[in-house]
């Protein structure tokens, strides 16, 4: 295995176990909120936003429960993502298009929440942290891409001194 790869499966693990934890994270959202509104006073602006998002998840999830399941829906995305990713973990010159489409999401990720979040009435200090989640996860991908790019390099210089 080359260095190219080694540090390819790293940055992979490292994506994947985001995506996961991401999507776990989006199934206890109201005990989530609900810690959350213990950390934020609710004298600050973060706070009363925190504060109004709990409020309205508790009071949806006690009269009408049925709508949390998109959460576990968006949950199961995110599972389904991550395992995409184990094929570029495995061989990643052939499953190059799977970090190209992953690099398109994080980007399309920017203009999804300015729009929807202007929309759904999200204040944009929100939607601007919302954004981050898009450019972080172009941070492993985009060195994942280069480093498949150099392997690919490696490989055809070897394939061309074989002849």
């Amino acid at each position: 295995m080359t260095k190219e790869h080694r540090i390819i499966k790293r940055w992979l693990l490292f994506f994947i176990a985001a995506l996961f934890l991401s999507g776990l994270s989006a199934i206890p959202t109201e005990t989530e909120l609900d810690f959350l509104t213990r950390l934020f006073p609710p004298n600050t602006e973060t706070g009363r936003w925190i504060d109004k998002i709990y409020s309205g998840v508790a009071v949806t999830n006690a009269d009408y429960p049925f709508i949390a399941y998109g959460y576990d829906w968006l949950a199961f995305a995110h599972f389904t993502l991550a395992v995409l990713f184990i094929g570029p973990y495995m061989d990643p010159i052939r499953n190059k298009w799977v970090i190209e489409c992953g690099l398109l999401f994080c980007l399309l990720v920017i203009p999804f929440a300015w729009i929807a979040g202007y929309f759904r009435s999200i204040p944009p200090a929100w939607r601007l942290l919302d954004c981050l989640f898009g450019i972080i996860g172009l941070v492993p991908l985009l060195i994942c891409y280069r480093k498949i790019a150099t392997m690919e390099k490696i490989k055809t210089q070897n394939l061309a001194n074989e002849n």
